[in-house]
């Protein structure tokens, strides 16, 4: 498969560099690949730079793997783990944070010093990353700091515009939505905020929505923390409705027949590269401020512990129990096991029992470095029920609501995400 190796050759086409080819990063870049931009991915990653260039993926996503192999032997994608010159760069690098639950910069930082030197004026950069508000302009802030001869000052000869555009994709479906959404997109000016727009409407066939930087920084946030709080609800009456002997996805059924009223459903924990993440950067902004958004972090938090607690309250009375977790993932029928609960979950079950831990989930095919315990084993469904005492039903893939429930009889099931509400109350518990 021919590449293209000397980028600059190509003058033809609109020339993009995404830095962070991860669950974003790489669907966009073949986004804008298929829509005739050049694009330049960038990872330190050298298998996946490897994979992408041979046209394969290191990721799930549905259909990315055919659309990458598309566009790579097209010559519009090409990887490596060196920026290059381009018109439009793209930021789509992890935005963690640290034990103390306060923003991880680092990425983000590293991100941007490796374009610095590529960047030339009437060139746009574009955060992608979901951040905390003002890292926009801590990124032109690290620019001019090294580029005295750039400018944001608008009219400028020599002037860069820099930008946000936070991702509000939904895993699973993220091809279709980069496309179909609505948009938001920020400039640190007004004139970065025009060229940005221009840009996406490219290729969104969505709404660009257009504000200022810090806006569209917290608007990501919001949307998050707006998910965790409801999640949160949903959790906690799980929790009541467990003390009360109550089955709560049949009480959340029925309330949501209110005109008014859609509770989610509950779950182990909440998970992922969002959710779980995001709101902690407004707590972090406005601590004294944001008592419910930090209450509900807390209470999603606990919910793994929670579980964990209703495990030992069933095997107390069973001799050398053995336990297996079904699912991994944080959502149902993807392989991202970011920020899990079901993670934390078997991780804490396997320092409290000797007993190996069976762990079924068909979407990986070996378990992450953070399960490298000698008592974790990673297994197909069937030998993992077959062998169980307990079994704890984490996530609701598709492949687990096709087993037959008679395979769940005679065991103990503690059932976090309804999927078998219909089972015996002898033996399931549902949480």
């Amino acid at each position: 498969m021919e590449l293209i190796k000397n980028w600059e050759m190509v003058i033809l086409k609109r020339r993009v560099c995404i830095v962070g080819l991860g669950y974003i990063g790489l669907p966009t870049a073949a986004v804008l690949a298929n829509n005739g931009f050049l694009v330049r991915g960038v990872d330190v990653n050298e298998k996946a730079v490897d994979l992408i260039n041979n046209g394969q993926v290191h990721i799930y996503e549905p259909d990315l793997d055919n659309m990458v192999n598309k566009v790579v032997s097209e010559g519009n994608l090409f990887a490596d783990i060196y920026p290059d010159k381009a018109d439009v760069f793209i930021l789509s690098v992890p935005t963690p944070f640290k034990d103390n639950h306060k923003p991880d910069l680092s990425f983000v930082e590293s991100a941007t010093k490796a374009i610095i030197p590529y960047i030339e004026p009437g060139n746009l950069v574009i955060l992608e990353s979901t951040s905390p508000v003002g890292t926009t302009e801590k990124i032109a802030e690290w620019i001019l700091n090294e580029r005295l001869d750039l400018s944001i000052d608008e009219n400028s000869s020599s002037q860069i515009f820099v930008s946000h555009c936070p991702e509000r994709v939904l895993p699973g479906k993220i091809l279709k939505e980069l496309v179909g959404n609505d948009r938001i997109v920020g400039g640190i000016n007004d004139t970065s905020t025009k060229k940005t727009a221009e840009f996406y409407e490219t290729f969104v066939e969505g709404k660009v929505l257009q504000t200022n930087a810090r806006t569209a920084e917290l608007s990501k946030l919001t949307e998050n923390a707006y998910r965790d709080v409801n999640i949160a609800f949903a959790n906690e009456l799980s929790i009541i409705c467990d003390d009360l002997n109550i089955n709560v996805w049949e009480l959340i059924n029925l309330a949501n027949h209110h005109p008014r009223v859609n509770i989610l459903q509950p779950g182990p924990g909440v998970g992922g590269h969002c959710i779980a993440v995001d709101p902690w950067f407004i707590v972090d902004a406005a601590p004294e401020k944001s008592l419910l958004i930090h209450t509900a972090r807390k209470v999603n938090d606990s919910k793994p512990y929670y579980i964990v607690e209703k495990v030992q309250e069933a095997t107390k009375n069973i001799n050398n129990p053995t336990i297996a977790c079904l699912g991994l993932a944080f959502k149902a029928n993807i392989d991202d096991l970011r920020e899990s609960p079901s993670v934390e979950i078997v991780k804490k079950l396997a320092s409290i029992y000797d007993q190996t831990i069976f762990v079924a989930e068909p979407h990986i095919e070996e378990l992450p470095k953070s399960l490298n315990d000698v008592n974790i084993e990673l297994t197909k469904t069937g030998k993992a029920i077959d062998k169980a005492d307990v079994v704890v039903l984490l996530v609701d893939h598709d492949y687990f609501k096709m087993i037959n429930k008679e395979a769940f009889l005679n065991k103990i099931v503690i059932d976090t995400r309804g999927i078998l509400i219909s089972g015996k109350k002898d033996v399931t518990i549902t949480i």
